[in-house]
């Protein structure tokens, strides 16, 4: 009998999936009976999804999935280029050759899904190619500290694999990254890292010259 995934994972992954959108209230007596746990676990993943900045708890309110505007987007992802540029250069120092060949595989699958137009299916590819970089390169502290970021980014990064034209520009930086973490090259996979995220930022400062003010 298959052991479900602790509650924490799967709502998470479902916040990140969009089951949970930015804003929405997380009831305890829902979340209960969605994942069929008691209401001291939920809370309990409630605390840790909060602490990675995921949620929000307020007193006498409850939890909600956070809003991240986007000119936090811009300074996560600008944190993010600094952690991910240390973490391509050290997966190409320290890259097996299998390790190299699962990340050819990765840009072929997508350079499919672009193809065929899968912007879903892109998306999380990109999260897995960013992900399986951060294993290569056995850096547990900055793997931690990327995964947060990521996660705090989600809706953001979903929504801009939608931009028309958008994954192509992405599936040539990605493919810049890998070939240079594959040749062993650390200098230029860090700086193909940097150039991919400065133009995700490029994406994001557009954003929010429309994005409404507070009152």
């Amino acid at each position: 009998m298959a052991i479900a995934p602790p509650v924490t994972d799967r709502l998470r992954d479902d916040i990140l999936a969009g089951a949970f959108p930015p804003g929405e209230r997380l009831i305890e007596l829902q979340l209960t009976e969605r994942y069929g746990v008691g209401r001291a676990a939920i809370r309990a993943a409630l605390v840790e999804l909060d602490a990675e900045g995921l949620v929000q708890r307020e007193a006498n309110r409850g939890a909600t999935v956070r809003r991240i505007s986007v000119a936090e987007a811009v300074e996560i992802t600008q944190a993010r280029a600094a952690l991910e540029g240390l973490i391509a250069r050290l997966a190409a120092e320290r890259a097996s050759e299998a390790e190299r060949e699962d990340l050819r595989a990765l840009v072929a699958d997508m350079t499919e899904a672009v193809a065929e137009g899968d912007s879903l299916t892109y998306s999380k590819l990109n999260r897995r190619l960013h992900g399986s970089l951060c294993t290569i390169a056995r850096h547990r502290v900055a793997d931690d500290l990327v995964a947060n970021l990521r996660n705090r980014a989600a809706h953001h990064q979903f929504r801009l694999a939608l931009v028309p034209g958008r994954a192509q520009e992405s599936l040539g930086q990605h493919r810049a990254i890998v070939e240079a973490v594959t040749a062993g090259d650390g200098p230029a996979a860090e700086a193909a890292m940097r150039d991919h995220l400065a133009s995700v930022i490029d994406v994001l400062r557009h954003w929010e010259a429309f994005e409404p003010r507070p009152l």
